[in-house]
C-alpha cells in the first residue's frame, strides 16, 4: 500500500524527470545533448572528466557528444596545457548563440508550465523543498 510519503516522492521524482524530458522534446534534442551544451554555457571551458561526472555520462557518452557538437560547429576542444591526459571543451562563438537561444526558450516555457499556479503556491513548494534539502543535510552530512 502507497504511503503518503510514497506518493510524495513519486510525484516529485516523476515531476523532475518530466519536466527536464518535456523541455528537451519541446527543444528536439536529447536530454543528454540539452545538458551538456548548457553546462558548457553556463561553466565555460570544462574538461571531458568534468563533464562526465556533472551530468553523470560515461566517458564515451561524453566523447561522442562533444565530437558531435564540435561537427556542427557548436564545441570547440583542445588538450588542456596544464595535464595533457584532459580534454577540455568550449562552446564556439556559434555554440554561444545557440545555448542563449535555448536559454530564452527555457525561461518562456517555464512559464508555460507554471501557468494556474499562483506565487503563493509556489512559494509554498519552494519552501517544502528547502526543508527537505535541509532535512536531507542532517540526516546525511556527509552526502
Amino acid at each position: 500500500m502507497e504511503t503518503p510519503e510514497d506518493r510524495f516522492f513519486r510525484e516529485l521524482g516523476g515531476a523532475c524527470g518530466e519536466t527536464r524530458q518535456a523541455f528537451a522534446r519541446h527543444v528536439g534534442m536529447s536530454s543528454s545533448r540539452l545538458q551538456l551544451l548548457m553546462r558548457l554555457w553556463r561553466n565555460g571551458e570544462t574538461s571531458h572528466s568534468e563533464l562526465r561526472q556533472g551530468l553523470s555520462l560515461d566517458g564515451a557518452s561524453v566523447t561522442r557528444l562533444i565530437k558531435e557538437f564540435e561537427a556542427e560547429g557548436l564545441v570547440s576542444r583542445r588538450i588542456d596545457p596544464a595535464d595533457n591526459r584532459y580534454t577540455l571543451a568550449s562552446l564556439t562563438s556559434t555554440g554561444e548563440r545557440a545555448a542563449a537561444d535555448l536559454e530564452r526558450s527555457h525561461q518562456a516555457y517555464q512559464v508555460r508550465l507554471l501557468d494556474g499556479i499562483s506565487a503563493g503556491e509556489r512559494e509554498i513548494v519552494l519552501r517544502a523543498l528547502e526543508r527537505l534539502r535541509a532535512n536531507m543535510v542532517r540526516i546525511d552530512p556527509v552526502g
